[in-house]
C-alpha cells in the first residue's frame, strides 16, 4: 500500500475518530475501506499485468513515490540488457555498472558500490562468494523470473536490513490469491553475437492455494566492439524457481519456495573465468493481515541461500600460465525476519521487527604446475581438499518505522534501527595478522522525512535526513598488504565501520501532458572505506578510512505529445570528494543524459534512444572499490550511443519487438569499466585499458501472455 493510499485511510478514519468509538459499525466501515483498497490494488496489479506487453522501456522507469522507483523486468527494453540484475538496474537513473565483460557487473548507485547497496531477492539477502567480486549478488538475479524491481534511494528506510546507506534494491515475485486458474507468460530473445534467452513462467491459482514455476536460460558468445575487436564475454546461465502457497482466507498466506541456478562466464578483465555459479535456496514465509484494530499485519520469513562458485584459468581459455589453478569459494547464508504493522492512534502506522543473519565463507583451492601437471590434476586437487572457513559473520537488528498522517496531504515518516554485528577472522596466522580475532560492533541507523502531496494527487514533495552505519563487508575486511619483506599479510579486518549522513530532497508533479520527477542529495560519510590497489598487482590491496562529501541527483521527464507519441528525458549526476586526502573520490560515474522518443498506437510501436555520457575528469589513479583492481586509471572521454527499436502487437497477448543498439557502431568504454587483465590469445586489447563495450547489436524479442 502506498503512502498516499494510507493517507486516505488514516486521515478519513481520524476525522471519524473510529479508535475513540470502536463500535461495530465503525469496524465494519474500516474493514470495508481496507477491502475496497485491497480490491483496487489487486485490480491495479492485474491491469499492470495486462499492460505488460504494451511498451518498450527505452529511457528509464519513472519515480512515482518519494525516493522510490519501480519497474517491470518482464517488459522489453533498450539497450537489450544481459541476463543479470546489474544490467537491468543501469536503466534506472543514478545507477552505473562496473563492467567486466559480457555479464556479472557490479551495480553502483550514486557513486556507491558493494554492500552499500542492499540487494534482496523476495526479501532474502544473498551474498557473493568470489574474493575478486566475480559474482556480486546481482549475478544470481535472473530478472525475467521476477515481477517487479523496486529501488529505495538513500538511507531513508530501516525495515529492509542493515547498512543500506546508498539504496535498497528488491527483486520480487508477486503471488496473488486473486489470480485463480492458470496463467503463463513466456519470452524468447535472439540477437547478435550468439545471444539467445528463453523464459517460461506458469502460475496455477485456486481459492485456497497456488503454485508457481519460473525457468530461465540465457547464452551469449564473445561480442565485438565498434572497432571490430573481439572481447572475451561469452556466458551461459540457467535458473529455476518454484513456490507453493496456502491461502486459507483472503488475509492469510503461507509460502514455501526453492530456487536453483548455475552457469559459466568468461571475463575480459582477469586471469581466470567463472566455470560454476551454483545457487541453492529454500525459503518459508508467513503473512497475516487485518488481525485486529491494533495489529494490522504480521510477517515472518526464514531462508537459506548457498553459493558454490568455481573459477579456473584453463577451462574457458587456452592455458598459458605457470600453473593450472582452481579456486572454489562458497558462502552459506541463513536468516530470518519478523515484523508487525500496528495502527496506533488515529493517524499513525508503525512497523516494528527484528531480523537476523549468519553467513560463513570458506575457500578451497587446487593447483598443478604446468611442467608435468594437468587440468585434471588441478581439478582433483581442489575436489579432494577440505573447505576451510576464512570468515564468519553474524548480525541481529531491531527496527521500527512509523508513518504519521498530519493532514489529508501531509505526513511524516521516521525510523530507527540498531544492529549488533560480529565478524570473526578464521584465517591462519600465515594469511592474516588478525587471525583468530573477533570484531563486535553495535551500529545505529535512523531517518526522518516530511512528505506533502500536491493538490489533486498531481505529485509529491519531500525532504528527508537519514543516517546509516555500515559494518565492513567480507571484501573490505579481507584486504591485505605486504609489509616490507615479511610473509605475514597486514589485515584490514578491523577497518572502522562506515557512517553516512545524507539529506534527500525531491519533488514530482504532473502538469497537463508533462510528468516530471527531480531528486537531489547531499551527504557526509565519516570513515568511508576506500580501497587502494598499489602497483595494480595482487596482495597489495589496502582498505582504509577517509572522510567523504558526496552530492548529486536525478531527474526524469515525460512529455506526451499525443495519444501515441511521447518523449522522455533522464539525467543523473554525482560528485564526490575525498576530504581526508583533498582529492576526488575514486570510481565516480560521469554526468549521463538519456533522451528517448516513443510511438505506440496499440498495433505498432517505435522508439529511439540517445545516451550521452560526459567525460570524467575527476579520478584518483589506483584507488577504487572492492572489485578486484576496480580502480581509476585516469581520465575517460565522453561518448554518445544511438539505438532504435520497433514492435508489433501481433495479438492482445503477443508482442514482437526488434531493435538495433549502438546503430553507428561506436567504439567506447564506460568510465567504471574494469581494465583488461590476463591477456588471452586472439584478443587484441592491451592489459590495464578499459574494456570496450559492444558494437552494433541487433536483437528480436517475442513476449507471450497466455
Amino acid at each position: 500500500m502506498s503512502h498516499r493510499e494510507m493517507n486516505e485511510i488514516l486521515y478519513n478514519s481520524r476525522r471519524k475518530s473510529y479508535n475513540k468509538i470502536p463500535t461495530e459499525r465503525n469496524e465494519m466501515s474500516i474493514k470495508l475501506k481496507l477491502s475496497v483498497i485491497a480490491v483496487a490494488l489487486a485490480m491495479g496489479n492485474l491491469a499492470q499485468a495486462a499492460d505488460s506487453l504494451d511498451e518498450v522501456v527505452v529511457t528509464a522507469p519513472q519515480s512515482t513515490e518519494p525516493l522510490t522507483v519501480k519497474t517491470d523486468p518482464k517488459k522489453p527494453r533498450q539497450p537489450v540488457p544481459a541476463h543479470d540484475g546489474a544490467d537491468y538496474l543501469k536503466t534506472i537513473p543514478g545507477f552505473s555498472v562496473i563492467r567486466k565483460g559480457g555479464t556479472d557487473g557490479d551495480p553502483v548507485f550514486r557513486g556507491m558500490a558493494g554492500s552499500r547497496i542492499n540487494v534482496l531477492m523476495n526479501g532474502e539477502n544473498i551474498m557473493g562468494g568470489c574474493g575478486g567480486r566475480m559474482d556480486p549478488p546481482t549475478a544470481y538475479v535472473f530478472p525475467a523470473a521476477y515481477d517487479s524491481i523496486t529501488v529505495l534511494k538513500g538511507p531513508q528506510s530501516v525495515v529492509h536490513g542493515a547498512g543500506s546507506s546508498a539504496a535498497v534494491v528488491m527483486f520480487d515475485q508477486i503471488n496473488d490469491r486473486a489470480e485463480t486458474g492458470f496463467h503463463g507468460d513466456a519470452a524468447l530473445t535472439v540477437g547478435s553475437f550468439g545471444r539467445h534467452d528463453e523464459v517460461l513462467s506458469g502460475r496455477l491459482g485456486a481459492e485456497s492455494a497456488y503454485a508457481r514455476v519460473d525457468a530461465t536460460r540465457t547464452q551469449a558468445g564473445d561480442y565485438k566492439d565498434g572497432a571490430g575487436n573481439a572481447v572475451r564475454s561469452n556466458y551461459k546461465r540457467w535458473s529455476g524457481n518454484a513456490a507453493l502457497g496456502w491461502t486459507p482466507d483472503a488475509d492469510t498466506k503461507v509460502e514455501v519456495s526453492t530456487a536453483k541456478s548455475d552457469g559459466y562466464a568468461a571475463y575480459a578483465d582477469r586471469a581466470m573465468d567463472g566455470i560454476k555459479f551454483t545457487r541453492e535456496n529454500l525459503g518459508l514465509k508467513f503473512d497475516k493481515k487485518h488481525i485486529s484494530s491494533l495489529v494490522d499485519r504480521i510477517e515472518a520469513q526464514v531462508y537459506y541461500n548457498y553459493i558454490d562458485h568455481v573459477m579456473d584459468n584453463f577451462t574457458l581459455r587456452p592455458f598459458a600460465a605457470a600453473s593450472y589453478m582452481v579456486n572454489n569459494p562458497d558462502r552459506k547464508t541463513t536468516g530470518g525476519r519478523l515484523a508487525t504493522t500496528l495502527l496506533l492512534g488515529e493517524a499513525t502506522k508503525a512497523t516494528i521487527g527484528v531480523d537476523n543473519q549468519t553467513n560463513i565463507h570458506t575457500l578451497r583451492t587446487g593447483m598443478s604446475m604446468a611442467m608435468g601437471g594437468s587440468a585434471a590434476a588441478a581439478n582433483s586437487a581442489y575436489l579432494n581438499a577440505a573447505r576451510v572457513e576464512d570468515m564468519l559473520f553474524k548480525q541481529t537488528g531491531v527496527f521500527g518505522e512509523t508513518t504519521h498522517v498530519v493532514s489529508e496531504k501531509d505526513r511524516v515518516v521516521a525510523g530507527l534501527r540498531v544492529d549488533f554485528h560480529e565478524a570473526h577472522d578464521s584465517r591462519t596466522a600465515a594469511a592474516s595478522s588478525t587471525a583468530g580475532q573477533t570484531d563486535k560492533t553495535t551500529l545505529k541507523s535512523y531517518f526522518g522525512r516530511y512528505e506533502m502531496d500536491r493538490e489533486s494527487n498531481e505529485g509529491t514533495t519531500y525532504v528527508g535526513l537519514g543516517h546509516a552505519e555500515r559494518s565492513p563487508d567480507y571484501w573490505e575486511r579481507k584486504a591485505t598488504s605486504v609489509s616490507g619483506s615479511t610473509a605475514v599479510l597486514n589485515s584490514s579486518f578491523f577497518v572502522k565501520p562506515e557512517k553516512t549522513t545524507q539529506l534527500d530532497i525531491g519533488t514530482s508533479w504532473r502538469a497537463g501532458e508533462v510528468t516530471t520527477s527531480v531528486s537531489a542529495f547531499y551527504g557526509k560519510v565519516t570513515d568511508y572505506i576506500l580501497m587502494k590497489w598499489i602497483n595494480q598487482v595482487p596482495n597489495t590491496a589496502q582498505a582504509r578510512n577517509v572522510n567523504v562529501t558526496t552530492m548529486g541527483g536525478e531527474a526524469d521527464m515525460t512529455y506526451r505529445l499525443s495519444d501515441a507519441w511521447q518523449s522522455n528525458l533522464t539525467l543523473a549526476y554525482v560528485h564526490a570528494t575525498n576530504d581526508t586526502d583533498n582529492k576526488p573520490l575514486a570510481q565516480q560515474p560521469p554526468l549521463e543524459l538519456r533522451l528517448g522518443a516513443n510511438y505506440d498506437d496499440k498495433t505498432f510501436l517505435f522508439g529511439a534512444l540517445l545516451r550521452a555520457v560526459a567525460a570524467q575528469n575527476s579520478y584518483d589513479v589506483g584507488s577504487g572499490n572492492i572489485v578486484a583492481y576496480g580502480m581509476d586509471y585516469g581520465r575517460t572521454g565522453g561518448f554518445s550511443v544511438f539505438s532504435l527499436n520497433g514492435g508489433w502487437h501481433a495479438a492482445k497477448s503477443v508482442l514482437v519487438t526488434a531493435g538495433v543498439d549502438n546503430v553507428f557502431n561506436k567504439q567506447y568504454s564506460e568510465a567504471l569499466s574494469r581494465g583488461f587483465g590476463g591477456a588471452v590469445s586472439g584478443y587484441t586489447m592491451p592489459t590495464n585499458t578499459r574494456i570496450s563495450e559492444m558494437g552494433r547489436n541487433a536483437w528480436v524479442k517475442a513476449n507471450f501472455d497466455f
